[in-house]
């Protein structure tokens, strides 16, 4: 019952997440849950019902695409930001 639970607040955790605006703080709260509930046999340690665990698994691939979008959108502000400082120098 306590691996359940566990799995239960990792799927309401990652539902949180996702309700979150985007960027940052996005970004900051899905590292602190990877951390949290992925460890090295992360695949045995949830125990959900099928659809739970589909919907924890589309949540999941969602937000790593999410993480993809975030790591280019700092990279173009990055590479803009050093072209400003290449201009102004």
């Amino acid at each position: 019952m306590e691996r359940r639970n566990w799995s239960l607040e990792a799927l309401d955790s990652l539902y949180y997440i996702d309700s979150l605006d985007g960027g940052d703080e996005r970004a900051l709260s899905l590292e602190r849950w990877l951390e949290k509930y992925l460890q090295d046999d992360f695949e045995k340690s949830f125990d959900l019902e099928l659809e739970k665990l589909i919907q924890l698994s589309e949540l999941f691939y969602k937000n790593i695409n999410f993480l993809k979008k975030h790591k280019e959108n700092i990279k173009q502000e990055l590479e803009d930001y050093n072209n400003i400082k290449k201009f102004l120098h």
